[in-house]
Order: C-alpha cells, then structure tokens, then sequence
C-alpha cells in the first residue's frame, strides 16, 4: 500500500507555523542581501544597501556604474530567479506528495522534468535559439504529463493513483532513453556540452524577460495550489470519505497536478534540470509545522526558495567556474533526505 503523505505524525510541531514563516522569511531576507554582494566583484553590506536605497554606492567614482550594473542586471536577475525556481519546485513537490499519497513522490514523478528535458535537449541537438529551446523545454514537460494522464487513466486498475505513479515511471524511463539517444548523436564538441550543461541546470544565463516569464508561468502554476489548499487536505482521506465531504476528487486531483507541471516546467524551461529540491522540502516543512498542507505549503515555497538560492550562492562561488545547482543538490539532497527519515522515524 501506498504510503499517505500527509498522515498527521504523532509528536506536534515544535514552532508555531507563523512563526516559521517568521524565520524563514528573515532568513530569505538575509541571505539575499549576502548573495547580492558576494561573488567575483564583492560589494558591502552598506554598498548593496545603498543601491538598493537608489543611492550610489561609496567608494571610487569610476566602479560606481559596474556595482550598480552588477546588482541589478547580473546578480539581481539570479538570485529571484534561483528562489522562484526553487519556490515552484517545493510546491509542486507538496502538490504531488498530496495527490499520490506517496512521500517519494516529485516533480520528476510525472514524467514532468524528463519530458520538459527532452524537449530542451532536442532543441539544442537541431540549433534552435535560446527562445525556441527554452519553449520545447516548456512544451515537452506538459506533453509527457499529458501522455502519463492519458495512460494511467486507461490502465485497467481500481486505484487510480497507483496507475499514475506506474504511467510516470514507465513513460519517465522512455523520455530518458531518447534523452540518451539524443545525446549519442550530438556532436561531441559544441552540441554535448551545451546539453550537459542543460541537464545539471544553472542560472549563469538568467535575463530580465527568463525571469519574467519563469515568474509569470510559475506563478499561475502555484495558484491552483493556493486556491486549494485547504481542500488538499481531505486527500488524506479515503476516496469515499472525500466523496462524503462533498469534494470533488477528480477535479482537486487535476487541478493539483496541472499546476504542479504548470510550475515545475517553467522552472526547467528557464534554468534546466534541477532536482531533490521538490523531494527533500516538504519533509522538511512536515517536521517544524505538521502536515496540514495549507501550512505546508507555504513554509515549502519559503524553505524551497531559501534552499536554492543558498546553494547557488555557493556554486558560484566555490571557484574559479560555477558548479552546476544540479550537482550541489544532488550532494546536498541525498544527506538531508536520510536525516529526514532517520528523525521522522525518532519522532514515531
């Protein structure tokens, strides 16, 4: 049987959820202006904080211009980039948690990420612009959790959700085999490292109108989400007892869902493949506020947010060249994850 995401744990929160949202929300304000100076070209707290008054910063004259132009079209750009990024990934994690019953659920669950990487890698393999990729990528992730709806629907299986998750797995290992595919047949000097440098995902790129659209897209993503979220969770429930509450399932279920792909395929259209963070969040925020998904969600989206840009600060600035976001979370996800299990289980 399908583990229940959302089960109530039996030891209570240990912080009242606002003010987690309290701490979170400084600690995302902190981090921001940290990030904002730190790098190559570093800027002071009191020089950030200047500009970001629309005063000049002090100092020499002559790098007034370069700080400013740093700040708010290199770095400024990255970072609400990298916290939206990981802010839309944690949501759709909960969402699909939620939906599945299954706590190893994510947005890769779905086939969302493979096929939103598939449709990237296949942009770069025939030369397509940076728009046009960026589009596939976007295409691709909503096509694939198109065909894994249309499959799971039509498997002949009374639980629904079972098929689902079995559809995702099934037609996400497909979408990696063409990947693969792909990548055999990219020319080994100029096609390849473009698409494995796709794949590990990164925000070195990120402009004005690449945050734009992440935010806009991502934005209507969460929304049903929001919309929902104290309907969500009834999904904690058995189908007749939600049937009884006068809720209706197969409308929740898809809305979720939609969303979550709306969301987790903007994030990979704009900055590649990212991954752990929409697995490792919501265990993180089940444990400091329990597992009601209204306060979940939130504290996710705030966690996510602070999450992603702590590690692209850091493989910014590890070196002389970045290390892609994709890396770091795999290193940094992995960890976590155990400690996560290992303290839910000390809790009972």
């Amino acid at each position: 049987m399908i583990a229940t995401a959302s089960a109530s744990p039996r030891r209570a929160p240990r912080l009242g959820w606002v003010w987690v949202l309290v701490l979170l929300a400084g600690a995302l304000a902190a981090t921001m202006l940290y990030a904002l100076g730190s790098g190559r070209f570093e800027l002071s707290l009191f020089e950030v904080l200047r500009i970001l008054a629309g005063r000049s910063p002090t100092g020499d004259a002559a790098s007034a211009p370069l700080a400013e132009t740093v700040l708010w079209q290199v770095r400024g750009p990255r970072i609400l980039a990298s916290m939206t990024v990981g802010a839309a990934l944690a949501a759709s994690g909960v969402a699909l948690q939620s939906v599945f019953r299954n706590p190893l659920a994510a947005p890769d669950l779905l086939g969302v990420s493979a096929g939103a990487a598939l449709g990237a890698v296949a942009g770069i393999f025939l030369g397509w612009t940076v728009v046009e990729i960026q589009g596939a990528a976007f295409l691709g992730g909503l096509v694939a959790v198109s065909i894994v709806w249309s499959v799971g629907t039509m498997l002949p299986m009374h639980d629904r959700t079972l098929s689902l998750v079995l559809a995702g797995i099934a037609i996400g290992s497909v979408l990696g085999a063409l990947i693969a595919l792909v990548k055999t047949l990219a020319d080994p000097y100029t096609q390849l490292p473009a698409i494995t440098f796709w794949l590990l995902g990164s925000f070195a790129s990120i402009t004005g109108r690449d945050l734009a659209l992440l935010a806009g897209f991502g934005f209507v993503g969460i929304v049903p989400l929001v919309l929902m979220r104290w309907r969500a969770d009834t999904l904690a429930l058995s189908d007749d007892e939600v049937h009884a509450l006068g809720v209706r399932l197969p409308v929740l279920r898809a809305a979720l869902v939609a969303g979550a792909t709306l969301a987790t395929s903007a994030t990979v259209a704009a900055a590649g493949v990212i991954g752990w963070i929409g697995l490792v969040v919501p265990h993180a925020a089940r444990l400091l506020v329990g597992a009601s998904f209204a306060r979940v969600l939130p504290v996710s989206m705030l966690l996510g947010a602070w999450l992603m840009l702590v590690i692209d600060t850091i493989g910014r600035s590890l070196g002389s060249s970045e290390v892609p976001p994709g890396v770091l979370t795999a290193l940094v996800g992995a960890p976590v994850l155990f400690a996560l299990m290992f303290a839910r289980a000390r809790d009972g």
